[in-house]
């Protein structure tokens, strides 16, 4: 009715009222209707303004563009209060740069508004040098203001550069005495926290509480999680708890603060409290409850937590899917990992366009970790190819190469981490460990040697802890314990990791004495031994035959360090007095044992039954075993050799017969050898390499010489009812000499042999390579699956405790 008397009565004034009206009725094309009847004017450009704002705000930056157009077309000139309202709706950086072109011609080039715009705008886009060249127009001009300052700081935060967000705020406040706003503090604070700068967090917030800003909910949200993601979890909790407002962000920061820093009892009572009190749980809390669970292992509890976000109505984001994969990996659960890739395919995935995004990578790298630790590294390979090469990131690359090096197949874990190099993909600490790891298994020495120094080059002397403990592991696992010292010697800091690493090693290749000495420095330095560490070192007197310390270390377990001995204990204890043949005292220990009996208990008696002959206690171990359904094929081998040394033929056929009925097969013993060439397999009688005759060869006359300086064949060792004659030959064919022979053939003189052996190292074995290491230059260093053998000069470092 007004509308039509403005018009009857020509009260055209009005009409710029009836455009406020028509806008607050949300009938925006009539408003643009009357906009296009008026005359261009600077007065009237407001309106087309509240328009384009209103388009932005609704999120149609397609609508916001069109009206710019549409006002433009109809001859209407853009004002300062425009353009921003552009820039900000603004979704590429040609468009962007098209507008500042724009804007320079216009006349605003030097307008602080609009160029707050540009930097927000530039930021936005990814062209940091971009919006920093247009500051530091307006620093250069003196026109720079406090949101300048914010927008930039935004625009290096946008890019995850805390480090140059942080030097920026500090700049503003130190060199232009710019008093920082809310905005200024909840833009720095993630920067502080990034950086783990908690010095600088703690300036911030003493500033927040002088000016009295940190009232504000999202600065007291900021500073709770800057403290908490500096591992200041208490110092997190007595801002939240003085927090006169808190939010559903509040909790969130306090609960993922709790579970990340592995307080996962103080999340769940948080999370408890917030179901209490009815705040309203979002997608953040849930999945920082599944993180946590997935952090500790506890994959069950996970799945479980997942269950119950998904009946609350609740949907999962990336984040969530990430770590509920973790979780499945924890604990094997390779059904429920299945089902999580079927949601993630519906729901998060985008399968349609050329080239994952972000996210989508994010899910597949789960992805390919989920089902590399639950065993099927043939689809995790298959989701790795999925991903084109120039679109895998370094988590990529590394969650490949650590399934196959932890689950599957170390071979293919060295070629992929070659294969990356060749993609100019630099790896990360990760990375290196990973592939460490696989080099470790391969006892490729030559291998790790080459990522030790690469890690040396790069890292310029601060080699990251845990890439200095896998180079620990490499080196004592690839038969080089003392470079492996000479890392521990170098390393700046060491954690209990270390020493334990250093001890496994001293005690895999028979030191006992050395590991013993390090245990004592590690007490010297206050490092309190676990359970873990009293493992390993009465597994390094077992390999050591020192059977009275490692007795001592036992009884002082729980009386002096308040260590209870666990199944494991007790087995290296049987081992240790079952190696010494006081087979009667680990009988004794283990029908003393407060609690069951486990598999490995009755392995490591009838491994020491094996050793000195005893088929009465033997039977005995074995059928605990079978008790225990633990029956794999290194028991029924045990048990066959022992009734083979007993020449009780009819039993050695009756256990294989027990076992070709349950469908277990024994592993065939398998060796290999670093040449010159690279690593070459052999397996026991293998003819396929291509100089197998002068490896035959070379073998016989070996045998010829050994036998004339007093090699007598142990024919006791050939598991078969045949002559001695035939069993001599059997013996020869043995995976490990034939690794020897082809070492001593490819390799320089005196250059060191190493071998590596997939099963225990047999008798007869042992004997001819020390013989021969009295005949040859090289130094034979053999790993089997128990532990290392150094020949050299006609003695074995393991002085018959293997």
């Amino acid at each position: 009715m007004w509308h039509q008397q403005s018009i009857v009565q020509g009260l055209l004034h009005l009409v710029t009222d009836l455009i406020g009206a028509y806008m607050a009725c949300n009938s925006t094309a009539t408003a643009i209707q009357l906009l296009e009847r008026l005359p261009p004017s600077p007065s009237s450009v407001f309106w087309w303004n509240q328009l384009i704002r209103r388009a932005l705000h609704l999120g149609t930056p397609r609508k916001v563009f069109a009206l710019f157009r549409r006002m433009k077309s109809l001859g209407w000139t853009p004002d300062h209060y425009t353009y921003p309202f552009l820039f900000k709706a603004c979704p590429f950086l040609c468009l962007g740069a098209s507008l500042h072109a724009t804007v320079a011609r216009s006349g605003f080039a030097s307008n602080v508004f609009v160029c707050n715009g540009l930097i927000s705008m530039y930021g936005k886009c990814g062209a940091l040098s971009h919006a920093h060249q247009v500051f530091d127009d307006l620093c250069q001009w003196g026109i720079q203001d406090l949101v300048s300052w914010n927008s930039i700081v935004s625009a290096y935060m946008g890019a995850s550069d805390a480090k140059t967000s942080l030097l920026l705020f500090r700049k503003m406040t130190r060199l232009n005495l710019m008093s920082p706003d809310v905005i200024s503090l909840v833009n720095i604070l993630p920067a502080c926290a990034s950086l783990a700068a908690l010095l600088h967090g703690r300036e911030v917030h003493g500033f927040a509480i002088r000016s009295g800003l940190v009232d504000d909910v999202f600065v007291g949200n900021a500073v709770v999680d800057m403290y908490a993601k500096c591992g200041e979890v208490e110092e997190a909790n007595k801002v939240f708890q003085r927090m006169v407002f808190k939010d559903v962000v509040s909790w969130n920061a306090m609960v993922t603060g709790y579970s990340q820093a592995g307080r996962l009892e103080h999340a769940l009572s948080l999370f408890e409290r917030m179901r209490e009190e009815d705040i309203e749980l979002d997608v953040v809390t849930w999945t920082a409850v599944i993180t946590g669970y997935a952090q500790r292992g506890q994959g069950c509890e996970a799945l479980d937590v997942f269950r119950q976000m998904c009946s609350c109505g609740s949907r999962p984001n990336v984040v969530t899917l990430v770590s509920l994969l973790s979780a499945c990996a924890s604990v094997g659960a390779l059904l429920h990992g299945k089902e999580t890739h079927c949601y993630a395919i519906k729901s998060i995935l985008s399968l349609d366009g050329p080239d994952p995004g972000d996210d989508d990578l994010k899910v597949i790298n789960g992805l390919i970790d989920m089902y590399a630790k639950c065993q099927s590294t043939e689809v995790a390979r298959k989701m790795f190819d999925s991903v084109s090469s120039k679109d895998r990131d370094v988590v990529t690359w590394t969650v490949m190469i650590g399934g196959y090096a932890q689950h599957g197949d170390a071979n293919h874990a060295l070629q992929l981490f070659s294969e990356m190099f060749y993609k100019y993909i630099k790896p990360n600490d990760f990375t290196l460990s990973c592939a460490l790891v696989a080099c470790a298994r391969l006892s490729a020495l030559r291998f790790g040697r080459q990522i030790h120094a690469y890690v040396l080059r790069n890292c310029y002397g601060s080699v990251v802890l845990f890439v200095s403990n896998c180079l620990i592991d490499m080196y004592s696992k690839c038969g080089d314990v003392d470079t492996a010292q000479i890392v521990f010697d170098n390393m700046p800091h060491r954690n209990a990791v270390s020493w334990t690493s250093l001890m496994t090693g001293y005690g895999m290749h028979g030191r006992g004495e050395d590991a013993v000495q390090v245990f004592d420095e590690m007490r010297k330095v206050s490092l309190v031994p676990d359970g873990i560490t009293f493992l390993v070192l009465l597994y390094a007197c077992s390999h050591s035959g020192m059977v009275d310390q490692g007795t001592d270390f036992f009884n002082r377990m729980r009386k002096e360090f308040g260590v209870d001995p666990g199944p494991e204990h007790y087995a290296c204890m049987v081992d240790l007095w079952g190696r010494a043949g006081r087979l009667g005292e680990a009988m004794k220990l283990i029908d003393e044992m407060p609690v069951e009996p486990t598999p490995v208990v009755w392995v490591a008696l009838l491994s020491a039954c094996r050793l000195h002959s005893n088929v009465e206690v033997g039977e005995l171990a074995a059928k605990r075993l079978l008790e225990l359904e633990s029956g794999n094929d290194g028991s029924y081998t045990l048990l066959s050799n022992i009734y083979a040394n007993a020449s009780r033929w009819k039993d050695v056929a009756r256990i294989r017969y027990m076992m070709k009925r349950s469908g277990i097969k024994k592993r065939p013993g398998c060796s290999w050898v670093e040449g010159r060439k690279g690593v070459a397999t052999f397996f026991v009688g293998d003819r396929s390499h291509s100089q197998s005759q002068q490896i035959y060869e070379t073998l016989a006359d070996l045998i010829h010489r050994i036998k004339a300086i007093g090699y007598v064949p142990q024919t006791s060792f050939a598991l078969h009812d045949v002559d001695d004659e035939e069993k001599g030959d059997l013996l020869s064919e043995h995976s490990e000499k034939l690794a020897l022979a082809y070492g001593i053939l490819t390799l320089p003189p005196a250059a060191p042999i190493r071998i590596t052996k997939n099963l225990r190292i047999c008798g007869d074995c042992h004997s001819a390579i020390t013989y021969i290491s009295k005949i040859i230059e090289h130094e034979i260093i053999l790993r089997d699956s128990s532990r290392f053998h150094h020949f050299r000069n006609g003695s074995c470092s393991c002085k018959g405790y293997w």
